[in-house]
Formats: structure tokens, C-alpha cells, sequence
């Protein structure tokens, strides 16, 4: 998986203290993106499986949160690290520029299976002209936090 960064500790990526996994590559570009070194996959580093999942381990009292770029371009590979992180007990929050629905609906299985190990899911791109401070885990007005679980 080419991944961007990984940041423990986080208290502004969801609920509770998160470790946050950053993938690289981002198909959306959005105007006034906080982080578009990450649009990029050549911008990331190649990770395995089993280094993701111990640096997620390193820090056994945090949550998980899939973010980038944009987690679900490598949906095949995020899917299963996902389902590892579920089997160790970890609830899952995921930022994707992509709708609820446009995953939902999806020609990828493999999108739709992501989703289904994601307790909740930050939906929608960020658009400058929506964007509000005052929201919490997320940028603008028309993204949306919905619980899965």
C-alpha cells in the first residue's frame, strides 16, 4: 500500500485518541485541499501489510482512522488491513472525497467491502466555498459523518 504518513495520538481524526493512516493518492483535487502532497501516489512510501499493522499495535490504546489522499483507491489492499484491524478490535472511522453512495454503488467489491469494516465514514468532498471551522471531524457543510455501526 503506498501510504503518506502514519500519526498516532490524533484527537481531531474521530472520536477518541486515533492512530491515522494517510494514503497517497487522491483522485478528487479539491480547491483549498489541506493536504495535497497526498494527491500523488508517487508521493507516498510502499508499506506491507505487516508494517501497518505494527505501527497500528505500537499504540494498543488508540482507534484507527483511514484517511488521505483517498483510502478507497486501494480498496483491495485497504479492505484487508481493515479487516485485520477490525479482527484486533479496533473501530474504524474512514475520510473518503467519495459519497456514501458512490461507494455504495460502486463497480468495486472491494470498496463496498472497505466500507462494511467502517464504523463510521466521513463522505464527500471538500469544498471551499462550504468550508466551516466550526464543524467537527470534517471541513465542509456538505461532508458528512455517518455512523455504519
Amino acid at each position: 500500500m503506498k501510504v503518506m504518513n502514519i500519526l498516532h495520538d490524533s484527537v481531531v481524526d474521530g472520536e477518541g485518541l486515533r492512530t491515522v493512516i494517510f494514503f497517497a493518492g487522491c483522485p478528487h483535487g479539491c480547491v483549498g485541499c489541506h493536504n495535497p502532497a497526498s494527491w500523488k501516489m508517487s508521493n507516498g512510501v510502499e508499506m506491507s501489510l505487516d508494517e501497518i499493522l505494527l505501527e497500528i499495535q505500537s499504540n494498543p490504546m488508540t482507534n484507527v482512522t483511514l484517511s488521505g489522499g483517498e483510502p478507497f483507491i486501494q480498496a483491495k489492499e485497504v479492505s484487508e488491513l481493515a479487516r485485520k484491524i477490525k479482527e484486533m478490535g479496533k473501530n474504524i472511522w474512514a475520510y473518503s472525497g467519495f459519497t456514501h453512495e458512490e461507494i455504495l454503488t460502486s463497480t468495486d467489491p472491494y470498496k463496498r467491502e472497505l466500507l462494511s469494516y467502517c464504523d463510521v465514514l466521513v463522505d464527500g468532498r471538500f469544498v471551499l466555498k462550504e468550508r466551516d471551522l466550526s464543524l467537527t471531524f470534517r471541513g465542509s457543510r456538505n461532508q458528512r459523518v455517518i455512523y455504519l455501526s
